[in-house]
């Protein structure tokens, strides 16, 4: 979660909860102010880059407008994804916001925000919500420029222990990490990196210069000042040695030798993933690491020192897999065991950081789930994915297979700007090495062809949507089209119509996976916003108050010329009648979730709705990835003999999946970690709902 989280706020993605005086707006369909009416920064703008290791994908701009306000402009293409948005900020005497406007467009859509600060009262409007409170905090927008947030950071450096207080809520404070000296434009510069409390969940990393003013942020997607995109590596491997630092201590405490004492749970309904069969009145006992016995409630004696836990009420269920999970930083993998996952599968993690972090899990070091990680290999393009090994030919190609192979890596996941006629050979040698091969559809190619030319499994629905897309949609699948593609033509297709029908049936003949993530679309095509989306709303109110505005409340992806609201939701609810299809045909389908690993149990929800029973619902997010990734001798459920690998959860998922949501202990790799204790380590203030 933490890098996602990062990067919502260098979208100015922030702000707080819903309060007695903070409403939902009505939901108005507002035509952007368009690019050409937007700000042009001056020749002598402050510049920075908005960078990964792909390259540039676009430029913040600061400058001072002749009555001493502060302008900001944001001009960036991601992938195919436009944000061009401007802003004007008014410093009150005290250096805090008294006045912003922002306007343009993100790839939520209208980015149209105003404040105002008049009669000691402040006031704000956003497409989602508007609210009022007492005049006094720092706003934090929801929305805006990335590097408007500097001088709350300069200001945060600056009041010390004191910290500050925020509008619409909460209050922040600053602490001081290690220097280092990076080489830029004027030579050597000094830089620190900090942390600051109070906005996200676990403390959010930025740069500050010599002087304690803020320099720039690094993440998966970076911004930093023109001319020091030289210092990113140099800066990021520092940023996370110094969060690993910070976490370690936590590994330690839940990993002690004592975590690893036998534990009995008795009077437990225990799910049987292989069988697919929930059995009442059961107890397990774990030992060593392993599964030692299973047997009728109260039957098991329990050895000395070992915890007795009483599952009255409560259902054991093999350690959850989210299998499109990628890695984060380490406040990230500890959310996710917090939450029940303990083994993932991620489907595009650098080398440095999946060898980097499969060492510390192993010397116990890094709490997180047994990863199976995978490396996006993408053509050299504009478009090409962040984080990708970018390649120019079928030669390269295949070298870059030979990379993952020797670093120890699970899988290889090609990608949208792919050469289509690369997949075959870099396919092929993947499979000689014994690699998984899954990923997007390259543009210009079917997905049909894609399976033919050697893919196990494909990633997102929308590219298994992409065989019945017109040619032109197709074609660009490299651009927005692979979702706008979808959200027009999708509610028009016949699933049992003869392209379809015989996709679906090819697939299940192949037994190629199908990776859905239909919880990311049920967000971008069914949601105005302005009240939390089904994926987050057990998570308001206890995780973040920043992402509450600007992501869990947040609209869906902006409506294409002619369409409404309606129209999209039409075309998802094919999407869900799909996953229905595939798996009634005999498609194995594992539950990923492309996103924080809060939205699985979600993910599962809408298997429900698409037909599959809670029993085969879980399978997919246990014993089915298992299998995938040839663990299931050792993990993936509940035998005798396998890995102590547990979730203990509170309620029935039998008949109610949500259950799966309200965590109550944690057993990974045999040590048994209390799920409360987890979850406030990881910054949560409290249980899912």
């Amino acid at each position: 979660m933490r890098l996602v989280l990062i990067a919502a706020l260098l979208a100015s993605a922030a702000s707080g909860p819903v309060y007695a005086h903070e409403t939902a707006a009505p939901v108005v369909q507002s035509k952007p102010v368009p690019k050409e009416q937007l700000l042009k920064p001056p020749a002598d703008a402050v510049q920075y880059v908005v960078v990964s290791e792909a390259g540039q994908h676009g430029s913040q701009w600061r400058w001072q407008l002749p009555d001493g306000r502060t302008a900001y402009r944001w001009s960036q293409e991601l992938r195919g994804w436009i944000t061009e948005m401007d802003q004007v900020t008014t410093f009150g005497p005290g250096g805090a916001i008294d006045a912003l406007t922002v306007r343009g467009v993100t790839t939520s859509g209208d980015a149209a925000e105003e404040f105002r600060v008049a009669n000691g009262r402040a006031t704000w409007k956003t497409a989602n919500d508007s609210g009022e409170a007492p005049a006094g905090g720092w706003y934090i927008p929801a929305g805006g420029v990335g590097i408007a947030n500097a001088p709350l950071m300069d200001a945060l450096a600056a009041a010390g222990d004191a910290g500050l207080n925020f509008l619409p809520s909460g209050k922040g404070r600053m602490t001081f990490g290690p220097t280092q000296v990076i080489q830029g434009p004027g030579g050597p510069k000094k830089v620190q990196l900090a942390f600051v409390s109070g906005i996200l969940p676990s403390p959010l990393p930025v740069w500050l210069d010599e002087n304690k003013r803020y320099f720039a942020d690094i993440s998966y997607i970076s911004v930093i000042p023109a001319g020091y995109e030289g210092a990113l590596k140099q800066l990021r491997n520092a940023q996370e040695a110094a969060t690993a630092e910070a976490v370690a201590g936590i590994a330690k405490r839940f990993l002690s030798p004592a975590a690893k004492a036998p534990v009995l749970f008795d009077n437990v309904q225990l799910f049987d993933a292989d069988k697919g069969v929930f059995l009442p009145a059961r107890a397990v006992l774990a030992q060593g690491g392993k599964i030692a016995a299973i047997g009728a409630a109260g039957s098991l004696k329990a050895p000395a020192g070992a915890q007795i836990i009483d599952g009255r009420g409560k259902t054991l269920v093999p350690g959850i897999w989210d299998s499109h999970l990628h890695i984060g930083d380490d406040w990230d993998v500890l959310s996710n065991m917090a939450n029940g996952i303990t083994s993932f599968r991620s489907p595009g993690t650098t080398f440095d950081r999946a060898v980097e972090a499969t060492k510390r899990r192993a010397d116990g070091s890094l709490l997180m789930g047994e990863p199976f990680i995978s490396v996006i290999i993408d053509k050299k393009d504009p478009l090409a994915a962040q984080g990708a090994e970018v390649v120019s030919s079928a030669e390269e190609a295949i070298a870059a297979v030979q990379r993952v192979k020797a670093a120890g890596l699970w899988g290889v996941k090609f990608y949208t700007s792919m050469n289509p006629a690369w997949i075959a050979p870099a396919a092929a040698e993947a499979h000689k090495l014994g690699l998984h091969v899954h990923g997007h559809v390259p543009a210009t190619m079917k997905p049909s062809e894609a399976v033919a030319a050697g893919y196990d499994e494909l990633t997102h629905l929308n590219f298994v949507v992409m065989e019945s897309m017109p040619r032109e949609v197709i074609d660009k699948a490299n651009t927005r089209q692979r979702v706008e593609g979808p959200a027009r033509y999708f509610k028009d297709v016949d699933l049992d119509g003869p392209v379809m029908s015989r996709f679906i049936a090819d697939l299940a003949a192949k037994k190629t996976l199908v990776d859905p993530t239909i919880v990311i679309f049920e967000g971008m095509l069914t949601q105005d916003g302005g009240k939390p989306q089904p994926a987050y709303a057990p998570y308001m109110g206890i995780i973040s108050p920043v992402l509450e505005r600007s992501v869990f409340t947040a609209g869906g992806y902006p409506l294409v010329e002619g369409l409404t609201r309606d129209d999209y939701r039409k075309s998802y609810a094919k999407m869900v009648q799909l996953v229905g299809k595939l798996h009634k045909a005999g498609v194995p389908i594992v539950a990923g979730t492309d996103g924080w690993g809060i939205e699985l149990i979600r993910e599962l929800e809408i298997y429900r709705q698409a037909g599959f029973s809670p029993a085969e619902a879980i399978q997919s997010a246990t014993i089915v990835p298992a299998r995938v990734v040839g663990a299931d001798k050792r993990t993936g459920s509940i035998a005798v003999g396998k890995e102590a690998d547990l979730v203990l959860v509170d309620g029935d998922p039998s008949t109610d999946l949500s259950a799966l949501r309200r965590v109550v202990t944690v057993v990974s790799d045999g040590y048994v970690m209390d799920a409360n204790e987890l979850r406030k380590a990881a910054g949560y203030s409290g249980t899912p709902k």
